[in-house]
């Protein structure tokens, strides 16, 4: 059932729009849940490798951030249309790595292309407020602005569909991301990157960096001043320490413990992604 379906999958680090070693040349094993068995070897980024992940996300930002919503709102719908084509493929490659039975995992591909989708038509619905000051009359005017970087941290337990309900609000609001996915079942996401690239999202815009050096990878990226939004999914004991570290730069958490409704956290990922700005001036 599973012959040659790892064949073409990527086992190193995307950076850049880039496969690339990590920098030390460490990698880690991925084990197949049902048989214990190795199934892949995949590169275990570094700090280094998530400082250049920063880097690259933080160049294409302004690009991304300036295409027109409409364009940004296309890219997502092809992105689904692409993982609806491929859905067996990442069926079968979520239930390798994962465990779960084929047909969970056909539903999660299916759930998973849906926030892209859903996204696309949100994309270009970025839609801001004019009103008064009651007490001045002063005019106010609030639009939406892309935050900036989003550093994404995902669970194993839904390897495509925890990723892109994280991914596609940021890329909708404009904003580059980059992905540290779970170290049991990094290959979802790593498979998903070609996918991306072919429905035109623009180099650096999405880097994914698995890593069974997850503490100091991430806390790296946390304290870098050029990331503004951090999304968890997981422990409560895991995200209270993100939520620590995040608020030594004053990062925008989007917390996803096992206390919080996730679609309380999808909902809210699209305004937590972008800055609302306001701007009062007296009228003329």
């Amino acid at each position: 059932m599973y012959e040659n379906l790892l064949a073409n999958v990527p086992t190193d680090l995307w950076i850049g729009g880039k496969w690339r070693k990590s920098s030390d040349g460490a990698r880690f094993d991925v084990i197949d849940p049902a048989t214990e068995r190795k199934i892949a070897s995949v590169a275990s980024a570094t700090v280094e490798d998530a400082k250049a992940a920063i880097g690259a996300a933080a160049a294409a930002f302004e690009g991304w951030a300036g295409r027109k919503p409409r364009e940004r709102a296309e890219i997502l719908r092809r992105s689904y249309e692409l993982i609806m084509r491929d859905a067996e493929r990442f069926a079968k490659l979520i239930t390798l790595e994962n465990g779960k039975a084929l047909v969970d995992s056909r539903s999660e591909v299916a759930y998973a292309a849906e926030f892209f989708r859903w996204y696309a038509e949100e994309a270009v619905r970025n839609i801001g407020e004019i009103s008064r000051a009651p007490a001045s009359g002063a005019r106010i005017l609030a639009h939406h602005k892309p935050a900036g970087i989003a550093v994404l941290v995902t669970p194993w337990n839904f390897p495509a569909a925890m990723a892109t309900r994280k991914i596609g609000p940021a890329l909708a609001a404009g904003c580059p991301v980059v992905l540290k996915p779970a170290s049991d079942t990094p290959l979802t996401m790593l498979a998903l990157m070609p996918a991306l690239e072919e429905a035109g999202v623009p180099a650096g815009v999405v880097n994914v960096v698995p890593s069974r050096r997850a503490g100091p990878v991430v806390s790296a990226m946390l304290h870098d001043p050029r990331v503004r939004v951090v999304s968890f999914t997981g422990s409560t004991a895991v995200g209270r320490k993100l939520l620590h570290e995040a608020a030594d730069n004053i990062i925008k958490a989007v917390d996803g413990t096992g206390r919080q409704r996730a679609l309380h956290r999808v909902r809210g990922c699209r305004h937590r992604c972008c800055h609302r700005r306001r701007h009062d001036r007296q009228d003329a």
